[in-house]
């Protein structure tokens, strides 16, 4: 038996597009903008039709309409594409032995060993099969030895289809492709690989890593072993529990509601600058309040995957308002957002102008050159113990239970 890998990676193809469709049969074959519906709008998603015009995601509505005036807008409700996306896991957790989702629409699946028992390409098209019929939604996937290839080959596969590269023909499938197709290549990094003539993976595979690493770093590295076919990272098992939280307790018992409430308002404008930072979205805020006799209540309220800090700070007052006593002193508050995914819908494209968009990415970049507390609401800033902190990479969390004030 080989002691290769095998990896699947699954793409449900233009999802909010395809969620809207199973609604409504009479935007099938029809260019579609989901997102802000006035002109200072952001597109969310658009489909195949609407991409022939030249639009694509996070571009500004009236630009999309320009490109395409023939289309049809749709605010959309990122709770029914959450809903969607539970189904489809929901799914995906009954069939294979572990799976990670990365994404609201993307998932990967480890099915080493299968082969014993089972195809696992057979497998993968069953599972492909059920999903298509059980939740109405089209469904793309690609087959490899690791992550890398499988994401690159459900991409060549799409839309509405599969892709299987066997082992050993990794180099010579991604070769002729454009090295745009590199996952985490980013527009920057594609114009920089462009400028020194490299356009296609297959000259990436003949150049030196050394030559690499000089124009782009460790990142040229982490390119150059992509693009032939090398990559070890690991499915990781993915867990709707996982959770970034906070804490205070109070040296003396309170029951200023000002307080109390602007210590909640940093705890979640942070944690949610943490969720962006991380790449990461909540789909479930908790808050928590322990009184002064030790009893301690908590509350919370499923919502659909955000990571913007607006909508969680309302989220969490509104908790707050409908958990707190007033009568009783108060020892200690917490916040905690959980049922974590991967996404880069990093705010919330539905609701948000352009311009907003704009100024979470201008705040989040002062935030991760100067530190987290040299933008914040001013209703927050009485919470002096917020630093700087990414609980993605290992690192202790900001506030602990234990931190007093």
């Amino acid at each position: 038996m080989s002691a290769d890998k095998t990896i699947m990676h699954m793409d449900l193809d233009t999802f909010f597009v395809s969620v809207e469709r199973l609604l409504d049969n009479r935007l099938n074959g029809k260019p579609v903008l989901i997102g802000g519906v006035t002109d200072r709008g952001v597109v969310a998603a658009c489909s195949y039709e609407a991409r022939a015009f030249g639009v694509h995601s996070a571009m500004p509505m009236k630009r999309a309409k320009e490109l395409c005036p023939e289309a049809i807008q749709i605010r959309g409700n990122s709770g029914t594409y959450s809903k969607y996306s539970e189904d489809v896991t929901a799914i995906i957790k009954e069939t294979v032995p572990l799976y990670e989702k990365t994404s609201i629409d993307e998932f990967y699946a480890d099915l080493t060993g299968l082969d014993r028992f089972h195809s696992s390409y057979q497998m993968a098209t069953e599972l492909r099969q059920r999903i298509k019929k059980d939740t109405g939604l089209p469904i793309s996937f690609g087959l490899s030895k690791n992550k890398t290839v499988s994401k690159v080959a459900t991409g060549v596969a799409k839309p509405d289809n599969l892709l299987k590269v066997e082992y050993g023909a990794e180099k010579p499938f991604l070769a002729p492709l454009s090295v745009s197709k590199i996952p985490m290549v980013g527009e920057k990094t594609q114009q920089t690989l462009f400028s020194l003539g490299v356009k296609k993976i297959k000259t990436i595979q003949e150049m030196p890593v050394e030559l690499m690493e000089k124009v782009l770093g460790k990142n040229g590295v982490s390119i150059w072993k992509k693009a032939n076919g090398i990559d070890n990272t690991q499915v990781v098992p993915y867990n709707e529990r996982k959770s970034i939280s906070t804490e205070r307790t109070f040296d003396k018992d309170t029951i200023d509601v000002l307080k109390l409430k602007g210590i909640l308002l940093a705890m979640a404008e942070n944690l949610a600058f943490q969720l962006r930072r991380g790449l990461k979205l909540t789909a479930c805020v908790t808050v928590k309040v322990r009184y002064s006799d030790f009893n301690t209540y908590t509350l919370q309220s499923r919502i659909p995957y955000t990571s913007a800090d607006h909508v969680l700070i309302a989220k969490v007052m509104e908790l707050f308002n409908k958990l707190y006593n007033k009568r009783l002193l108060v020892r200690l508050i917490g916040v905690r957002f959980s049922h974590l995914v991967e996404g880069g819908y990093q705010i919330d494209l539905f609701e948000d102008a352009e311009e907003v968009i704009n100024l979470y990415h201008a705040m989040d970049k002062i935030r991760d050159k100067f530190g987290d507390r040299k933008v914040m609401r001013a209703y927050g800033m009485g919470a002096k113990t917020i630093s700087r902190f990414n609980p993605f990479t290992g690192e202790p969390p900001p506030l602990l239970a234990n931190r007093r004030q």
